[in-house]
């Protein structure tokens, strides 16, 4: 084949996060994998490819590097790339479909890749919580990878997302983060109790709550975020009689000595702490905050904001451990307090 002919079927999908250094490799691994491209194949150039592909010459050369670190390219002065080595095959092609990119996310991605290794072809989409994006990108994309690995969360529209991911043949399925209603069958899945894991995360705190009269957490209309985690409060609330409130805005809120806030979005975050500072309410005497997953920073600011949060981490790596092993298993993962002077 030649090597212009071998860019009508590389394609770069600009609706996909994954890197196209990454996609790039995946595309020729693939070649390989469908008996297109042989041992001694010559790849279209540098050049070539960032003309035709409209990517940077970087990129392109990092494609190549990465193939090289496989095995399965190198090149010739004067002649250019070709491939060596055949016998590498990749017959897990993964779609990684997250909700939103964040530092979480991240996380939750980068332990995935690493625990996977090269094993898999991965293709990653965020569909930012949207479910129209997210029904049009599986049922475009259902019969192309052999495992779906989703993160289900929906502003709007979402009632109806079992109905799409029931349409994914069960042993493909892989849920993260959040077990969805109406999704049937033996499928795997690494989970958040997040009803449990709210009450039982306060009542580990509940020797520094004891310090404050009132429990308020900051829970916009408009979010992703379930609503077990208000069930999970309130639960906690009545049983240690805690005053209690659930705040929409922030922005609007008053706030008074001897108050708790526990907020879920990074915005309100930083919102409560300027509010914080500028009426002169010293945090963890004053008021009392604690804040939704765990980040580096939060171990810093303030000489340390008070955490809840589940293991990122370990979401990511049982995912790949799911696909690796074929178990069809439903696993919680484990959520932490980690308290500090904010409380």
């Amino acid at each position: 084949m030649k090597p212009e002919d071998i860019l009508d079927y590389i394609q770069i999908d600009e609706y996909s996060s994954t890197p196209k250094y990454k996609q790039l490799t995946n595309a020729i691994l693939n070649g390989i994998d469908m008996g297109k491209l042989k041992k001694g194949s010559l790849l279209p150039s540098i050049n070539e490819l960032s003309f035709s592909l409209e990517m940077s010459r970087d990129t392109a050369e990092k494609g190549y590097r990465n193939l090289r670190k496989l095995g399965v390219v190198d090149s010739v002065p004067g002649k250019g790339y070709f491939i060596i080595n055949t016998d590498f095959s990749r017959k897990l092609k993964v779609c990684l479909l997250f909700n939103k990119l964040s530092t979480h996310k991240k996380i939750i991605y980068d332990s995935f890749t690493k625990a996977i290794g090269e094993r898999a072809a991965i293709d990653f989409y965020i569909y930012n919580n949207d479910y129209v994006f997210f029904k049009k990108m599986i049922m475009s994309k259902k019969d192309d990878y052999t495992h779906f690995v989703i993160i289900p969360h929906f502003l709007e529209g979402g009632e109806n997302a079992h109905e799409v991911i029931n349409t994914i043949p069960k042993e493909k399925l892989i849920i993260l983060d959040k077990l969805l209603p109406g999704v049937t069958g033996d499928y795997a899945a690494a989970y958040e109790n997040f009803a449990q894991d709210i009450y039982a995360a306060l009542e580990q705190a509940l020797d520094r709550l004891s310090n404050y009269t009132t429990l308020k957490i900051i829970f916009p209309k408009s979010s992703y975020f379930p609503q077990e985690i208000l069930s999970g409060f309130y639960r906690f609330c009545q049983q240690y009689a805690f005053a209690h409130k659930v705040i929409h805005n922030i922005k609007d809120e008053e706030i008074n000595v001897g108050e708790v806030y526990i907020n879920l979005m990074e915005d309100d975050l930083v919102t409560l702490i300027e509010r914080l500072i500028v009426l002169k309410l010293k945090i963890g005497k004053d008021v009392g905050v604690i804040s939704y997953n765990e980040t580096p920073l939060k171990r810093i600011i303030l000489d340390g904001i008070t955490t809840i949060s589940t293991d990122f981490n370990r979401l990511g790596t049982q995912g790949a451990e799911f696909i690796m092993n074929g178990k069809t298993e439903k696993v919680a993962v484990p959520f932490y307090l980690n308290l500090r002077k904010s409380l």
